[in-house]
């Protein structure tokens, strides 16, 4: 570790958080296997969920929240098997589609663990069920590929590339991507 890298460090004394930030950072960069520390890394936050088998990322910025499954989900008349439902979130009814239903690879409905990633798009507002959130996980910009890994439920016209660290490969789905198909905007039966 250089002297400047040492200074900046001892400069954040009195920020504990901030310290314990920078050091989380230089550990991840570290690991990573970044030869030099650069201060001014760009940090990517994601999602982490599973799907089937794959487990997947979805960007931080795409998903407003994530919530249970609800008790209840009103079924839409005419609508494609895989629109769940309604749900009322909040006293706004939220569309609620199965992803894995959509994408031909059974249903969420049932699953324990099933979560819903209600995606941050006021043109278009919907709940998207997966089988399991395991909560942010971060990656700094030299682990993302824009190159998009094979998956399980056959997906990869819906990502965006993967974060890779180590052996561990994470491909990125976009939900904007996702939204923006007119498969997906065809939701009539």
């Amino acid at each position: 570790m250089n002297a400047e890298s040492v200074s900046y460090l001892q400069d954040l004394k009195d920020e504990p958080f901030e310290l314990l930030r920078e050091m989380e950072r230089r550990s991840r960069a570290a690991l990573a296997g970044g030869a030099s520390l650069d201060v001014e890394a760009q940090e990517w936050v994601g999602i982490g969920c599973r799907l089937g088998t794959d487990r997947l990322l979805v960007s931080r910025t795409e998903v407003r929240e994530v919530m249970m499954m609800p008790a209840s989900l009103t079924r839409v008349p005419g609508a494609k098997n895989w629109i769940a439902g309604l749900a009322n979130l909040r006293g706004q009814l939220l569309p609620v589609v199965d992803l894995r239903t959509f994408l031909g690879a059974g249903t969420s409905k049932g699953v324990r663990t099933a979560r819903v990633l209600v995606a941050d798009n006021p043109e278009m507002p919907v709940g998207i069920i997966v089988d399991e959130v395991f909560g942010f996980r971060r990656f700094i910009e030299n682990e993302f590929t824009e190159t998009a890994p094979e998956t399980e439920l056959r997906c990869e016209r819906y990502l965006a590339g993967a974060c890779i660290r180590g052996a561990d490969i994470w491909p990125v789905l976009s939900l904007g991507k996702l939204l923006d198909t007119r498969e997906f905007q065809n939701a009539a039966a």
